[in-house]
């Protein structure tokens, strides 16, 4: 009987202590609890989380009905402090205890959202999220700081995908917690360690993705400041899409997981390798189709009829050149015949102006001691005389003034009244 108390000779069965149970805890109904949302994901409408006790080290696992999101504010997140309405449901086939929400209210952001949004704009202000002191990872580093926990699974992730993209790619590890109130300490203690390692090229701080609480070491202001303060480029994989470290903002790159972490770090060498030959064969395709083209350019010339027979650039050249000899021999001819007809004209013109011309109609020319006699008075009585003939030149002596001078017979034509004597 279901009222009779179990003993060993008759125990109930495990239907029977399920179906009290779940009496009991739905006696219990409605209840409002005051908390903060340290976890909240949604899924096909529903939403499941957890909420903690604002000063105990409580946690309650919850879930909202899609019936019930309509109702309640949209902008409920993670880090809210919060009043819900909630009812104990004890599920009879899984035998698991949940919390149903009813209601739920905003009551204030929570304490640690608020210091963590507080050092957040701090370090933002001091330009430590900026892109541009973000340093570049290199292509191929030959070795990768790991700072993990021991024997994790992020650890295995890490190690795993890194070695079948590169295989021959090296590791230096150092164990850490990664949860705890320890954590954050340790975890800054083996980035330091790392990074004045000078073999090491990159470092990867991961870990496995956890709750809010768990990931409130990766926001701590002496991690975060020991990870922007490192010279060797650093990848956070803390490995939580939904909740967002502060190491996240200040790392050079933020890997969504460890394995994501490993294929960003590490180039795959099958792809690599892939992508050599694929630009091996565009160049060769290139090189190949270039010289087919300046083949086919040179025989396109080769056949024109130009460069085909070569005599028509004689010939046509030996024909303007024939021109161009008889031209020049015209105008040779023309300019020989005009200098010459010029130089006749003025030779010409220099006998019909030469005094030889007049001594040879028949005038003379009389010289006296002074030059050419052309008065009387140049040439007085008793004066010597040289005239000077068409041919050869005679002495005379002046008898002075001719007495006929007042009227002058006419003289022979050329002779020169002065030249008698």
């Amino acid at each position: 009987m279901p009222d009779v108390l179990p003993t060993v000779e008759s125990p109930w069965p495990v239907a029977i202590l399920a179906g009290k149970l779940r009496d009991y805890i739905d006696r219990l109904g409605t209840v409002w609890v005051e908390g903060e949302i340290t976890q909240w994901g949604a899924s096909g409408g529903n939403v499941y989380g957890k909420l903690k006790d604002c000063e105990a080290e409580a946690t309650v696992s919850f879930n909202i009905w899609s019936s019930t999101r309509a109702k309640i504010p949209a902008d409920l997140k993670q880090g809210d402090r919060v009043v819900a309405l909630i009812k104990p449901n004890y599920w009879f086939k899984g035998g698991t205890l949940t919390m149903q929400v009813y209601d739920m209210r905003h009551v204030g952001l929570g304490d640690l959202l608020e210091r963590l949004e507080r050092l957040r704009s701090q370090l933002r202000a001091e330009g430590l999220f900026d892109a541009d002191r973000k340093k570049r990872l290199p292509f191929l580093p030959h070795c990768i700081g790991l700072v993990t926990g021991e024997d994790s699974d992020a650890e295995k992730d890490v190690l795993r995908n890194a070695q079948l993209r590169w295989p021959a790619v090296r590791f230096r590890i150092r164990h850490a917690a990664v949860q705890g109130d320890r954590s954050a300490a340790d975890v800054a203690a083996g980035i330091r360690e790392l990074d004045a390692d000078p073999e090491v090229d990159v470092i990867i701080v991961a870990r496995g993705g956890g709750d809010f609480q768990n990931l409130l070491s990766f926001s701590d202001e002496e991690l975060v400041r020991t990870a922007a303060a490192c010279s060797t480029p650093l990848v956070s994989a803390i490995g939580h899409e939904n909740d967002r470290p502060i190491l996240d903002d200040v790392a050079d790159l933020r890997a969504s997981t460890p394995t994501d972490a490993a294929k960003r770090v590490v180039p795959d060498v099958a792809e690599e390798l892939l992508r050599v030959q694929q630009a091996s064969t565009r160049m060769s395709v290139r090189v190949t189709s270039l010289l087919t083209h300046e083949i086919d350019r040179i025989a396109q010339l080769r056949s024109r009829p130009v460069l085909a027979s070569h005599d028509w650039i004689v010939e046509t050249r030996a024909d303007d050149l024939t021109r161009h000899v008889a031209r020049g021999a015209e105008l040779m001819d023309r300019f020989v015949e005009r200098a010459h007809n010029s130089a006749r004209e003025l030779a010409m013109r220099l006998r019909a102006l030469s005094p030889q011309s007049t001594l040879d109609r028949g005038y003379a020319i009389v010289q006296g001691e002074r030059g050419i006699v052309r008065l009387p008075e140049d040439a007085p009585a008793g004066s010597p005389l040289v005239l000077t003939l068409a041919r050869g030149a005679l002495d005379a002596v002046s008898t002075g003034r001719h007495a006929e001078e007042s009227s002058p017979v006419a003289a022979p034509a050329g002779t020169s009244p002065s030249s008698r004597s």
